[in-house]
């Protein structure tokens, strides 16, 4: 079994020198949708239905007109196992005739954060999309309140944007206290 560095107070060969950054397949959506709900419960409070979520990540990883999930995988021996993911959905923008990568469900398990996961992930999201023709760029929305999250985009070089998101959720909506 592969534990982390922060665990075992050992100083095994980097991270980096055994992590795979891949699009995600069928196999990872148990793991994707424990990321993703553990990122929801984390960032926002909100307990999803594991049931819908999952329903939704198979939708997603079946249906590549909708966007994609890269996954981290750190591999030694015969172990693998996912320390990240992230998924991209599509907006097209009529301005620059292509369509701009959204970075969305970004998570990291906790024992691994601080080791440029998010980082190995995020630069293979930037070397796919600038070899692809009708990419025109890319984003990424963050909870506003997410000063950690927003430290780390900004060190890979994303900047805020002058844009702000409104939206009506009609599945997650927010209650006002």
């Amino acid at each position: 079994m592969v534990t982390s560095p922060k665990d075992n107070g050992l100083n095994p060969m980097p991270v980096l020198d055994h992590l795979n950054v891949r699009f995600a397949r069928p196999e990872d959506a148990a793991t994707i949708v424990l990321f993703s709900a553990a990122m929801a419960l984390e960032t926002e409070g909100r307990r999803l239905d594991l049931d819908r979520l999952y329903d939704g990540t198979i939708a997603l990883l079946e249906s590549p007109d909708r966007g994609f999930f890269m996954v981290a995988e750190l591999e030694q021996a015969d172990d693998r196992r996912l320390l990240g993911q992230l998924m991209i959905t599509y907006e097209w923008s009529d301005w620059r005739n292509g369509a701009f990568w959204w970075i969305q469900s970004v998570y990291v398990d906790p024992a691994w954060r601080r080791q440029s996961i998010f980082r190995r992930m995020h630069e293979t999201v930037m070397a796919t999309a600038k070899t692809s023709p009708n990419v025109c760029g890319v984003r990424l929305y963050v909870e506003e309140s997410n000063g950690a999250a927003q430290a780390v985009y900004r060190k890979v070089g994303l900047t805020p944007s002058s844009y702000a998101i409104f939206e009506t959720d009609f599945v997650l909506a927010r209650t006002r206290v």
